[in-house]
């Protein structure tokens, strides 16, 4: 089920993780080759994606 982000926050490791409009969370990280997202590294980025949907696999069960 798609839910928009909220709000981030860093986790134990200091990984981001995307906070999404049902209370659940989501890592959001950035790792080439396998996980290319540029935009979660800087402070504008993260902004810039403020309210995009991600599949939230905690609703979906």
């Amino acid at each position: 089920m798609k839910r928009r982000i909220v709000g981030y926050h860093k986790d134990e490791a200091g990984d981001w993780v995307a906070d999404l409009e049902c209370g659940h969370c989501q890592h959001v990280r950035h790792n080439p080759p396998w996980i290319n997202r540029p935009w979660v590294v800087t402070p504008a980025g993260r902004e810039s994606m403020l309210g995009y949907e991600l599949n939230c696999k905690h609703c979906d069960e």
